[in-house]
């Protein structure tokens, strides 16, 4: 109850933000970031857009992977419309697609580009059941394991980045508070949902994905530790706010669910705060495996606190991602 009085009158917390908060305030004294270059996925639209919008403001080199090139395009053009100095590539990616992320990983890496910064946002909630050409149910796929060879295919870059400029290295997964939702076993019940569509619920998948990104976050922290480089990966919450992201679920009772919650709601700049804080202010330098709400640390669920989930996570995602590369062209089991 104390939580939601201090969400609700946007009480300020030890990092001198609170839930109402916007990204443009939280990086106004942020270090100068135009030597940053910084991939954000699902920056087309929503609080990947706004994302992109402010940091391509304060100086940094954005690339903007998508699905759709032309939706990539007239971000970009959005973003130089406000910026005109800024520097945008767009680049084709599709995060249900492990030969995609592949494929992107390679571009990126034509382009001779160093990375600094590399901020995980895209996410599906998708109300219908689909199946990925890897053979993986569709939101964990997009939401979670997409991210997951992504962050892993360019951690080496990241780290020589770091290594050459000194400066450090930041990957943000955003999660959610929806994470908290799942209990049980996760990876059997993505196998389950994977094989049977009776089994399917779009809320427990959607909430599954997101602990997924938490599980990982942790994994991740630890192996950075332990590799003594100057990277770290966080993980946030951007708080409850209506875009694109429930376009699947789009009508009278979505439409009342958010007015019934509006009190509750962020604009879009607000929401945007927690990633760009945690992506940018110097109160996070070194700072890694944590969880961020409303520009502060929070706790996770127990479940998304679990070490042994989070080991267990990561082998299995190290066993999909791998077998999808001896066999690109066959769908194969999850689990």
């Amino acid at each position: 109850m104390l939580e939601t009085v201090k969400y609700l009158v946007g009480s300020v917390g030890a990092s001198g933000f609170s839930s109402r908060s916007t990204a443009e305030q939280v990086t106004s004294a942020c270090p100068d970031i135009r030597s940053i270059t910084a991939i954000i996925t699902g920056a087309t639209s929503g609080i990947g857009a706004e994302t992109a919008r402010v940091l391509a403001k304060r100086g940094a080199r954005l690339v903007i992977p998508a699905r759709s090139m032309k939706t990539a395009e007239e971000t970009r053009a959005r973003i130089l419309m406000e910026v005109p100095d800024s520097e945008i590539i767009v680049m084709s990616l599709d995060l249900s697609s492990l030969s995609s992320v592949r494929n992107f990983v390679s571009d990126f890496e034509s382009l001779n580009l160093p990375l600094n910064l590399l901020v995980n946002n895209a996410g599906k909630f998708s109300h219908d059941y689909g199946i990925s050409e890897d053979g993986i149910e569709m939101t964990f796929a997009t939401n979670y394991l997409g991210h997951d060879l992504l962050t892993n295919l360019l951690l080496t870059k990241m780290i020589e980045t770091a290594k050459e400029t000194g400066v450090q290295g930041r990957i943000v997964n955003v999660s959610s508070s929806i994470h908290s939702w799942f209990s049980g076993d996760g990876l059997a019940y993505l196998e389950l949902i994977t094989k049977n569509k009776s089994h399917y619920d779009a809320t427990r998948a959607y909430a599954l994905s997101k602990l997924a990104n938490v599980l990982h976050t942790k994994e991740l922290a630890q192996r950075l530790k332990k590799m003594e480089v100057n990277v770290t990966v966080n993980c946030v919450h951007p708080g409850i706010v209506r875009t694109r992201l429930t376009r699947d679920r789009e009508g009278l009772a979505t439409d009342l669910a958010f007015f019934l919650t509006s009190k509750l709601l962020k604009t879009i700049p607000q929401a945007a705060a927690t990633t760009c804080y945690v992506a940018t202010h110097p109160r996070v330098a070194g700072v890694s495996g944590k969880y961020f709400s409303d520009c502060n640390e929070a706790s996770t669920s127990k479940l998304g606190a679990s070490a042994s989930e989070a080991s267990r996570l990561w082998s299995f995602s190290e066993s999909m991602t791998t077998l999808q590369d001896q066999s690109s062209d066959d769908s194969v089991d999850c689990c």
